[in-house]
This record gives structure tokens, C-alpha cells and sequence, in this order.
């Protein structure tokens, strides 16, 4: 709720208009072609980063963006609006067998304009484990301790000072009685009025995204913003990019039109996410950016299990910062065992996010619904691509060249579903909650700890029947130094085309065990540093 009457200015909108370099591609009308020294795909976490980086050296930067340049009077905490307006496909992407639903960002700014500003550093674990089995190099604890401190300056990563809203306050109560260790998680926000509604975009720009932060940045150093433009393919000559071909989208934004566009470049940076960057690969159909199979490979999720539980008191999950809170003892407790182990959070708990993503129908989902004030969710992000059987999933591309996404969840990870069922109930029912129900097609409501874990360990782990959710994409273009193991070097240059880097989480060898933002920017600010370094 937000503590003042004060007026936020939108300062982003008043740098377009003062001059900052912008094109609307659904209103251009006739073919162009534009030059730069930079071309950066994407605008989210890794693309904005970069686009500051290498303009601050006096390269010239175009940025490509799909989605549409929105700021924040444009956010006014109306999930109807937002999630058609701000999310690849509407907030409906799922993987090709409708098992796991998939929270995207499609708008300058990507995934940073609208996720709840969590922000962990890349675990050391996950480090050592690509460093000693995925042939990465320079990505040691100590190798990137500066990188991650560099970001959390920029992105003003800080601890949140305000007490917890009571959704995560049942997390830290459950924890507590059972003695399971906690913490506290960090957000990139200044002056946050508390409003709940980070999903649906910042209306007082105290989040700080890209769209606030490092997109400006990089516009007043003279770079070129395009936004509702798809990157479709690149044109390649002897070995190197010449071209990367644009298309148009509609004014509605949801689909390339039949107008393109062609932007040259010394340099290519595809920064489009887990999905988006190995789709423009695949699209160019040229061997040589694929020659062993690689792109869109071990695309990584982490897969989502939920626990709702009605409280004895009001919760109203909707408002206050939606993730304070978290536990990392079911990761740090699994590792010895060989399991695939799971960050236990809180998501917010808007009413039509609730409504639309409740298992359920009729009479059922009616009751849950008439007593959302009181419910509580805790959700479990599964640690996957650690184990022989996690291979993660493969982007292909559909008929109309738009990207899709198979996932298989091995059962490895159903093992941790499992797991994290029994324990996200047991911190629940020690919180306090009067019922718990696993979301889960086959679970009912159980009043007893007893009957949950009864239930919970005869319920089959199976896809459709489980609801599955992942807001977290990564690999697809890993990185190595095993060209037929890899797409990218640890310099995330491509390892046969010397003019084309990838500066996103695609890069990541497996999912990373934590929410992926920081790490993004950490990763994309070492690559574009030694970028310019190169080129600028």
C-alpha cells in the first residue's frame, strides 16, 4: 500500500521526449536498412546491461526489442492490462505438452520490468560445477565476486528493511518452529512504496530495471532504441554476420507483420533469454551456428511445485513485497544426497493470478477462491541439470517461426516435486494453517499433517497432474570451451562466428538453484566489459 500521496514523475517518458533515439517498428512503412557498430537482441537483463557498457565506450548501439516500450504511467497495477501487454504470449507460454506454464517479460526491459526483484548471486556450488564438469573458465567464486558487487552497486541490490507481509511471515514462522534455517532476500529497489504489484510493472519506477536504469543509461550516450521489432535471422558471409534481419510486429505487438527491416553491425549480441536467442539461431538456418546440434539444448527450467494453505488470519497475499523470504536448507541438505534439492519462496497473490492458475474447478476452486484473504502459497523452485538424467528441454520453432519449448521433467526431479510437497505442508501446518492442499489435480484439502503426508505419498508425480510453473529460463547456447559441448566460449563468443556473442542466461550450463537476475547481470557485464575492450 502505498505510504504517501507523493507524485511519481516519469522521467523515461521525458528523456523520449527530450530526444532519445526511438523507433516504433509497427509504424514504420517501408523497408529500411540501418547501421551500427553494435547490435543487441533483447533488452532485459542482459541486453540492457550490455547496451550501457558498450555505448559508455563510444560504440554506437542499436537495441532490438519484441515487445513494446512502456513506462510507468502505463502501469497501473491492472493485471487484465498487464499481463497481455507486458508477457510473451500473454502470460500463457507453456511447454509443448502444457505442463509447465512459463512467465516471460516481452517489453523493453524484459524480464526486469516485470519480476518481483529478487536478487541472489549465483550460488558456489553452481559455479564449482561448471567450472570442474562443464569446462567453464573464469567463473570461480572469486573470479566473479567483483562482478557481482559491480551489479548490486549499479542495480542498488539491497537488503529490504520492511517487515515481511504475512504470506512470507508463515514461511519464517514455519522455518523457525521447525528449525529450519531461513533468510532474508535482497531486491534492487529504491524508495519501494510496498505496493505488491511488481508483476504488473513499477508505477513509481522504484524498481530498478533496465527500463529505469541501464537502457537509459546507454540512450543518453547517443544508442538507438527499436522496440516491437522481432529479430528473425542473421545473413552470414564467409564466416561472418553481415546482416541481422528484423521484422515488424502489429501495433497490438503480438505478431511480426509482413514489413522487415536489415540492421549492419561490426558486432551481433543476441541477449533474448533462454527461449528467444537460440530461436534467432535456430532461424537462420546456417550450419555454421549450430555445427554439432547444440543450440536450444539443455534449456533449463527450474520447475515449480505449489503449497496452499488456508490461515487462521487474514493474509491478503497481494499486497506488501511479494518475496522477502526464502530457504535454502532443502538445496544445501540435498546436495550430499545426491538429490536435485529446491529454493523454497513466496509468490504474490494477485486475484487473477490466483484465479487462473488455481488447480481445480467448480465447487472446488470456488471455495479456495471465497477464502483468499486467508490463503497462503509456498513454492519450491527446483535445482535442475546437475544429475546424468536432467538434460532440461529443447526450444524448436513452430510454423510460424515463433519459438517453443520441450521439457522433459526426469525423475530426478519428480523426486524433489515429491519432497518439496511434504515439506512446503509440514511449514504450513507448523505456521499455523487450519488446511493445506498440495496444487495438484488429484490432492483434495487436508486438515492434518497426517493426512497431508498420507496423501502427498500416494499422489503420482506425473505432468498435467502435478501444476508445474517455471519464470526462470536458462541455457540453450551453454557455454564451455568444448566447441562440440558448447555453443559459446566462457567469453560468451560464439565459437565459430567471431562477430556474434551471447550475453544472457542462455548461457548458462544448468539452472542455476536460484532466481537468475543478479547472475545475468553479473555474466553480462564481465562479457560486454571485455567486449569493448575488443572492439571499442
Amino acid at each position: 500500500m502505498v505510504k504517501s500521496k507523493k507524485k511519481f514523475i516519469d522521467y523515461v517518458s521525458k528523456g523520449f521526449e527530450k530526444g532519445w533515439k526511438h523507433i516504433d517498428a509497427s509504424l514504420v512503412t517501408s523497408d529500411e536498412t540501418l547501421e551500427a557498430d553494435v547490435v543487441i537482441v533483447g533488452s532485459g537483463a542482459g541486453g540492457g546491461n550490455t547496451a550501457e557498457i558498450l555505448a559508455q565506450v563510444g560504440l554506437y548501439v542499436i537495441i532490438v526489442e519484441e515487445g513494446p516500450l512502456k513506462t510507468s504511467n502505463d502501469f497501473r497495477m491492472k493485471e487484465d492490462e498487464a499481463y497481455s501487454m507486458l508477457y510473451q504470449e500473454s502470460a500463457s507460454r507453456q511447454t509443448r505438452d502444457r505442463g509447465i506454464k512459463i512467465f516471460q517479460g516481452r517489453m523493453v526491459g524484459g524480464g526486469t520490468g516485470v519480476n518481483w526483484t529478487t536478487s541472489f548471486r549465483t550460488p558456489e556450488t553452481t559455479l564449482n560445477f561448471w567450472v570442474d564438469q562443464m569446462g567453464v573458465k573464469g567463473f570461480s567464486e572469486s573470479e566473479m565476486s567483483p562482478w557481482f558487487e559491480w551489479v548490486e552497486k549499479r542495480y542498488k541490490i539491497q537488503s529490504w528493511s520492511l517487515p515481511s507481509n504475512a504470506n512470507n511471515s508463515v514461511l519464517e514462522t514455519g522455518c523457525t518452529r521447525l528449525g529450519i534455517g531461513w533468510g532474508k532476500i535482497k531486491r534492487n529497489v529504491v524508495g519501494c512504496q510496498n505496493l505488491g504489484y511488481c508483476g504488473t510493472g513499477c508505477p513509481t519506477n522504484a524498481k530498478q530495471s533496465t527500463l529505469i536504469t541501464t537502457i537509459p543509461g546507454a540512450l543518453k550516450e547517443g544508442a538507438m532504441l527499436i522496440s516491437k521489432a522481432r529479430a528473425e535471422n542473421f545473413e552470414i558471409k564467409n564466416g561472418r554476420i553481415i546482416s541481422l534481419k528484423c521484422l515488424s510486429m502489429t501495433k497490438r505487438g503480438n505478431a511480426p507483420s509482413k514489413k522487415f527491416f536489415k540492421i549492419r553491425a561490426k558486432h551481433y549480441v543476441l541477449a533474448a533469454g533462454g527461449i528467444g536467442s537460440p530461436a534467432v539461431l535456430l532461424r537462420s538456418k546456417n550450419k555454421i551456428f549450430n555445427p554439432y546440434g547444440i543450440v536450444g539444448k539443455r534449456t533449463f527450467l527450474h520447475p515449480v511445485n505449489l503449497s496452499g494453505a488456508i490461515m487462521p488470519f487474514e493474509v491478503f497475499g497481494e499486497y506488501g513485497a511479494p518475496q522477502t523470504s526464502f530457504s535454502d536448507h532443502y538445496i544445501d541438505t540435498r546436495l550430499d544426497l545426491n538429490k536435485s534439492g529446491f529454493k523454497l519462496e513466496c509468490p504474490p497473490l494477485q486475484p487473477m493470478l490466483v484465479a487462473t492458475n488455481l488447480e481445480g474447478h467448480g465447487k472446488f476452486h470456488s471455495e479456495i477462491m471465497r477464502k483468499r484473504p486467508f490463503l497462503q502459497v509456498l513454492i519450491a523452485l527446483q535445482r535442475d541439470g546437475f544429475h546424468p538424467e536432467s538434460i532440461g528441454g529443447s526450444v524448436f520453432l513452430k510454423k510460424d517461426g515463433s519459438p517453443g519449448l520441450d521439457y522433459t521433467v526426469s525423475s530426478y526431479v519428480w523426486d524433489g516435486i515429491r519432497d518439496a510437497f511434504h515439506v512446503m505442508a509440514d511449514i504450513q501446518f507448523a505456521a499455523g494453517a487450519k488446511s493445506v492442499s498440495p496444487v495438484h489435480r488429484d490432492a483434495a484439502i487436508y486438515k492434518s499433517p497426517k493426512k497431508a503426508k498420507e496423501a502427498i505419498s500416494s499422489l503420482p508425480m506425473e505432468i498435467l497432474k502435478a501444476r508445474l510453473f517455471s519464470a526462470h529460463v536458462m541455457g540453450g547456447c551453454p557455454m564451455g570451451e568444448d566447441p562440440e559441448k558448447s555453443v559459446v566460449n566462457s567469453e560468451g563468443t560464439h565459437h565459430e562466428v567471431e562477430n556474434l556473442s551471447v550475453f544472457d542466461g542462455s548461457v548458462f550450463p544448468t539452472s542455476i538453484g536460484a532466481n537468475p537476475m543478479e547472475s545475468i547481470f553479473a555474466i553480462s557485464a564481465k562479457f560486454s566489459q571485455e567486449l569493448a575492450k575488443k572492439i571499442g
